[in-house]
């Protein structure tokens, strides 16, 4: 019985440290993404509003919104291009075409990580899955 006993107790000792470990590596990744989304938002600031406005609304026909943008959240990896190596033709915005050129804007991969994981997390937009350095590195140019 005591044998018994002793062993419902270690179970449950181990048990409650796998727990706390799942619930520190969701915690850790929340923060991890939640800062990345801070620094993205600098660089946003720094970097986009002239073309695309404090607000993410762009300027119709010019500058696409990137505000409730259906190209923004649909296509993950042709806005992560357009962010890395600029753009240029025709992109159809929330039913609005443009045509005007994006230029390179020099960022580097994690800059460009955590700019999409802020734009895509602001004004109506949301990405529950982090966008990673690793994902930016393993988009090419085309």
């Amino acid at each position: 019985m005591k044998k018994f006993l002793l062993m419902i107790i270690l179970g449950l000792f181990l048990f409650s440290f796998s727990k706390k470990e799942d619930s520190y590596t969701a915690i850790n990744q929340d923060t991890k993404f939640a800062e990345s989304i801070k620094r993205g938002e600098e660089i946003y600031i720094d970097m986009c509003t002239s073309c695309h406005m404090t607000n993410g609304e762009g300027k119709l026909n010019v500058y696409p919104p990137l505000a409730k943008s259906d190209y923004l959240m649909q296509k993950r990896e042709a806005s992560i291009r357009a962010i890395k190596y600029g753009l240029r033709g025709k992109i159809v915005v929330n039913g609005v075409t443009y045509k005007k050129m994006m230029s390179r804007l020099g960022l580097l991969d994690d800059e460009v990580a955590d700019v999409m994981n802020y734009i895509t997390n602001s004004w109506g937009n949301k990405n529950p899955k982090m966008i990673t350095v690793e994902e930016v590195k393993a988009v090419s140019k085309k």
